[in-house]
């Protein structure tokens, strides 16, 4: 798998293997988020299993991704929900297009991302993926935007700066 690596002003500059990107220096690249909902307005939150080299077993969104080359951005987002959660999605939008954030974890692994934020809808039922989702949890969407608030250091990094500018979360 590889990872469209871009350039400061967002162009693509070409790509590298995904294992050899997430380093203590990670350049920039691109990625996705996505929250999910459900029928009754839920959000879908997930903990990040613990074989993830990115905080590991740290509370996030829904889904993150990353599109392949020459990959249309909605597929990537779809592709990587079958992938991550076993599941279709149907409704999905793009919701913050220019989302863009650098983080570092504990371990020292930077995160280096324009990473469009979309919402969708769940279709079906859950079948997560162990080696992406250690467990995962439906909240009403303020009660998570309160808890962000409350621990952010329990979250990602990515998902305690796009609350605020998801009107989704705003109570």
């Amino acid at each position: 798998m590889h990872v469209v690596m871009l350039s400061e002003d967002g162009q693509p500059i070409g790509t590298q293997e995904k294992t050899l990107v997430h380093t203590t220096d990670t350049a920039l690249h691109l990625a996705f988020s996505c929250h999910l909902l459900n029928d009754r307005g839920q959000v879908l939150v997930t903990r990040r299993a613990l074989s993830k080299i990115t905080w590991p077993g740290v509370w996030t969104n829904s889904f993150c991704g990353h599109p392949q080359p020459g990959e249309d951005p909605l597929d990537a987002v779809r592709r990587h929900a079958r992938h991550e959660l076993g599941c279709d999605i149907t409704d999905l939008a793009v919701a913050l297009p220019d989302f863009r954030y650098r983080a570092t974890d504990a371990s020292g692994i930077v995160e280096n991302e324009i990473c469009p934020v979309h919402t969708a809808l769940l279709v079906g039922d859950l079948t997560p993926n162990p080696e992406e989702v250690m467990d995962w949890q439906w909240v009403d969407p303020v009660d998570l935007a309160r808890a962000v608030r409350a621990t952010p250091w329990a979250f990602s990094p990515w998902l305690v700066e796009q609350l605020p500018q998801l009107g989704i979360y705003n109570p």
